[in-house]
């Protein structure tokens, strides 16, 4: 069985001395006294710096972003992204499920300003707006039509060209998820 972002979180924090040499309290202090600000720059910092994997220095930059608690396990910003929204959840929920799913490896990283899907590398970004659920993906010049729109999702990288928008639970267009996924894994 897949294990969730929160047990993987909670894995982290409870081996982190043993498999880092570190506590989590010891790596968010060095976090905090390297005076780096941005998230990317912080994972560069240490991946590179201090031979830390992609999943641990994830986990180090989002509880340090998320002011040293849990991101999963208080499920704060997750809950954040819902506020103004609870009615939209159960379909977020259905389709992030379908995308676990589809993707071994795949987690759902809740971030400041949008919820992201990655196997590896960011292949879905999400926005949750008080009426709507916009899901942004990396489809290179795929033309535009009344599924697929220019994207306005905020906060991720701007290769995010696409968006599909959902109101309501509605059938997946796996396909074009699935196309973002293998054009963002194949650069």
């Amino acid at each position: 069985m897949v294990k969730t972002s929160g047990e993987l979180e909670r894995e982290f924090i409870e081996t982190s001395q043993l498999k880092t040499g570190k506590s989590l309290q010891q790596w968010l202090t060095l976090v905090t006294a390297s005076g780096i600000a941005k998230r990317n720059d912080i994972m560069v910092w240490l991946k590179q710096g201090h031979g830390l994997n992609h999943m641990q220095a994830q986990f180090i930059t989002g509880i340090h972003e998320n002011s040293g608690r849990p991101v999963y396990n208080d499920n704060g910003l997750m809950e954040m992204h819902f506020s103004k929204s609870m009615h939209l959840r159960p379909v977020f929920d259905n389709i992030a499920a379908l995308i676990i799913d589809q993707f071994p490896g795949t987690q759902l990283i809740p971030k400041k300003t949008y919820l992201s899907f990655t196997a590896i590398r960011e292949f879905v970004a999400v926005n949750i707006k008080p009426n709507e659920i916009r899901y942004a993906l990396d489809l290179g010049d795929l033309p535009f039509d009344d599924i697929l729109q220019k994207s306005s999702v905020k906060g991720p990288m701007p290769r995010f060209s696409h968006m599909i928008i959902f109101t309501e639970v509605q059938a997946l267009e796996m396909k074009f998820i699935q196309a973002s996924y293998h054009r963002t894994h194949s650069q």
